[in-house]
């Protein structure tokens, strides 16, 4: 089949400008599409449900919940956000090859690009609230990768197993350290129970020990003042939400870096390859669908009912992680998702490629042209409804409840996204970003 273009005719007059022809690839947005309301699948609960909002079910089979949350864990979780890091290291070789084979620098322009959406990351996490932007990651991780543009696809793709190596070692040391403060404290309230009297040493690894457990481990207590802040006016919701983006975005960094970055350098070998740009054979791409489903499937679901079984609720956890030092299934974690991640895309392809689902696949494409618009509006929707400032619907719906919404939300998007670029060239917030970047207003209405 041949490869579908999207070709948009620019009128730009003064440099610095964008080419004079812009190419999309069409199934790379179909794809992105697919990884932008894949994300609302997991990012929902986060927006509705107080902590700990899995453990009323989390062994009962006959729950409805139970099963949407494990399908959602089996076929969703951190694939969709791989999906979603992979298409942007794509998106990196597609903004700068153009301008580069023109004998243009696209340097500046791709840091200006970064920068900015780095500042679009902080105003979405703490402003619109939510904790689990992506867009200050991309920003700076989107900086590195760039670095790593040109290297040979073999390289680039060598990084994931050395990432999943390096975060599962890195996971275990940050563990450990938890795991040590823990046992000291339990240690030194078993003495202080006993009725013995306690040292400073003592004293100190029970402060510690309280201090991690608060940011962390919420007790009953404290979600209950939690989910109270969160059905609270503006100010309530942003005085919780805000520490916790600010030291997700500055303390937690380092450990969020290294998957990002990895996932965007798959991307880009990938796209070297020829893999997002359905230059592999139809057998090639099935072939993938076997692999990454066969090996990728029984991996996770094994993983899923361990977890299951061991991870039940806060208490178990912590007994868990008394009795072990490392916790050896979570090798399991970056191998299977990149293995059905791989397959989701492999399986994207060969329906694009047989001409399936056309209707279905045109508005995929317009929701991934129209990504950075449509991943801010599912902030927006969802605390407008959640938020105690807006229809105050948080902790009051069921898990399986949420996937209405879910459901409702992709219509709209598909439904809108192919109407708007009708009459426009991007949406609002991408046509910012170009403004931004380019340092001059941008076409917007498409002639």
């Amino acid at each position: 089949m041949t490869l579908k273009t999207t070709t948009e005719m620019e009128q730009m007059e003064q440099a610095p400008k964008p080419a004079v022809l812009t190419e999309r690839i069409d199934i790379i947005d179909i794809i992105r599409g697919i990884a932008l309301l894949g994300i609302l699948i997991l990012n929902i609960p986060y927006f509705s449900m107080e902590e700990y909002f899995t453990e009323p079910w989390s062994q009962d089979t006959a729950n409805t919940n139970f099963w949407v949350h494990a399908v959602n864990i089996i076929f969703f979780e951190g694939k969709m956000r791989a999906l979603f890091s992979m298409v942007f290291g794509a998106g990196i070789v597609l903004f700068t090859t153009n301008k580069e084979k023109a004998g243009k620098s696209a340097t500046w322009l791709f840091y200006k690009r970064m920068i900015w959406l780095t500042l679009f990351g902080l105003a979405h996490a703490h402003l619109i609230l939510w904790m689990g932007d992506i867009l200050y990651f991309y920003g700076l991780i989107g900086m590195l990768a760039f670095l790593f543009r040109k290297m040979k696809p073999k390289y680039l793709a060598m990084g994931v197993p050395i990432v999943a190596i390096i975060g599962f070692v890195a996971s275990t040391l940050f563990m450990q350290n938890i795991r040590g403060e823990y046992l000291e404290a339990k240690t030194a309230m078993e003495k202080q129970e006993a009725g013995e009297a306690l040292g400073e040493k003592e004293l100190e690894a029970i402060a510690a020990w309280e201090e991690t457990r608060k940011e962390m481990i919420p007790n009953k207590d404290e979600v209950v003042e939690n989910t109270a802040l969160m059905k609270g006016s503006y100010s309530d919701v942003a005085g919780h939400v805000r520490p916790k983006a600010f030291d997700g975005q500055t303390k937690y960094l380092i450990f969020s870096i290294w998957d990002m970055l990895a996932l965007m350098l798959l991307g880009i070998a990938l796209y070297k390859w020829g893999f997002l740009t359905m230059k592999w054979t139809t057998d090639q791409y099935i072939k993938t669908i076997w692999i990454g489903y066969g090996i990728g499937l029984p991996l996770v679901i094994f993983s899923f009912v361990y977890n299951t079984i061991h991870f039940p609720n806060v208490e178990a956890g912590l007994k868990y992680i008394e009795e072990h030092s490392i916790m050896w299934v979570n090798l399991i974690y970056d191998f299977q998702r990149i293995l059905i991640m791989m397959a989701h895309v492999a399986l994207v392809i060969v329906l694009y490629q047989k001409g399936y689902l056309t209707r279905l696949m045109n508005g995929l494409r317009a929701v991934g042209q129209l990504a950075f618009t449509n991943y801010v509006m599912h902030s927006v929707i969802c605390t407008l409804v959640f938020f105690g400032y807006g229809l105050n619907q948080y902790a009051e719906w069921e898990y399986y409840q949420l996937y209405y919404l879910v459901i409702g939300i992709w219509i709209f998007q598909l439904v809108i996204s192919p109407i708007w670029l009708k009459y426009f060239l991007f949406g609002p917030l991408e046509w910012l970003w170009r403004c931004l970047t380019y340092g001059r207003v941008q076409p917007f209405v498409r002639k």
